[in-house]
């Protein structure tokens, strides 16, 4: 997948989430295998094996999200802008990669003022913090606006070919 119109910043979000995503897979899996493995053979299981899969899945569901935005993979309907001119799909698109930044901005914020409401909230056998679950969530909508406002900067900046302005289709529009 290319990440090269995010540059820098995405070649390390994209490392990020594939390291989260791959680690969180990896735990979640061989702790199952071997809870599975356990109840089988002894007929009894690990108390906590269901506690680090609860708390590792958001993390994994938040990666794959951040990863499926950064590759383009979200579903995007593009017919209408499709069939606008370029100078206003270029403004449409920056005004609505700008919005989009701007709700995740405060998503992200307001999970940040949750923080320490939920990290009272325990896990009953680990004791782990709610706090964990919510930390992933605000740190994919920080991910999620960084690159929302790179595709409104891109969107801003991007030029349309001459082949396009001469009657051409139009290349989809900015899309993640």
């Amino acid at each position: 997948m290319n990440t090269d119109r995010h540059g820098r910043v995405g070649r390390i979000i994209d490392g990020l989430c594939r390291v989260v995503l791959w680690l969180s897979t990896t735990v979640i899996f061989v702790i199952l295998v071997v809870n599975t493995g356990l109840r089988y053979a002894t007929g009894s299981s690990l108390k906590w094996a269901n506690e680090i899969p609860e708390l590792l899945f958001p993390w994994l569901v938040m990666s794959g999200v951040v990863l499926a935005a950064l590759h383009h993979a979200h579903i995007a309907t593009t017919f209408m802008m499709d069939a606008v001119p370029a100078p206003v799909r270029r403004l449409v698109a920056t005004g609505v990669w700008s919005v989009v930044a701007a709700l995740y901005a405060t998503l992200s914020w307001a999970t940040f003022n949750m923080l320490e409401i939920v990290h009272d909230e325990k896990s009953p056998i680990l004791q782990m913090p709610g706090s964990l679950t919510y930390a992933c969530v605000m740190g994919a909508m920080v991910l999620l606006a960084v690159l929302a406002l790179q595709s409104a900067w891109h969107s801003w900046h991007c030029r349309e070919t001459a082949a396009q302005s001469e009657g051409e289709p139009p290349a989809r529009a900015v899309h993640w």
